[in-house]
């Protein structure tokens, strides 16, 4: 199974970036997960949507070969970030790519409550017509006090933590083979 994530953060030290590397690693053997390069996208502009640059090509062909979607958000002003919702504009006009694609959303902060507010505005925009995401219903990881619970290479250190992402990421791969869409 093949899957592509959109990490909303371009910082260095990313957490939410930290986060999608340690489940590429730690689920290879069940999934293959291609962390694409949404960071260096132009800023969506209509006038181009139909001539657009090579990287918005590249990554849409990505995309639509893909069995399902990770996306991986920060919480900005109780927001996603800019970064992220440049990414869903391109791939959500034109060639809508994502639309019926299963998707999953993990995302990690220092605050408490992880990333509750950006997930829930996430969802709300992976619902929109031209979006049309499939988001794997009551399995929301939001990885709070993130830097207590991951270590210097980036591997989560929290048993407890660790152990819901692996129930939550067994119920994606079971759901995705489930809904039938698997890219040939």
């Amino acid at each position: 199974m093949k899957v592509v994530a959109m990490v909303g953060s371009n910082r260095k030290d990313s957490y939410n970036m930290k986060l999608t590397a340690f489940m590429q690693k730690r689920y290879q053997e069940k999934i293959e997960i291609e962390i694409l390069p949404i960071g260096q996208l132009p800023f969506y502009n209509q006038d181009d949507e139909l001539n657009p640059p090579a990287i918005v090509e590249d990554i849409r062909e990505k995309i639509k070969n893909s069995d399902g979607i990770l996306f991986a958000t920060p919480e900005y002003n109780a927001s996603i970030s800019g970064m992220l919702k440049n990414a869903i504009d391109w791939f959500s006009r034109v060639d809508k790519v994502m639309v019926n694609k299963p998707a999953m959303i993990v995302g990690a902060s220092m605050g408490r409550l992880g990333t509750v507010k950006a997930q829930l505005q996430l969802r709300q925009i992976l619902n929109a017509p031209g979006v049309g995401t499939i988001t794997l219903p009551g399995n929301e990881v939001y990885v709070g006090s993130v830097h207590e619970k991951i270590d210097e290479n980036g591997n989560l250190t929290d048993e407890q933590t660790v152990q819901f992402i692996d129930s939550v990421m067994d119920n994606f791969v079971n759901w995705v083979e489930k809904t039938g869409v698997l890219s040939k």
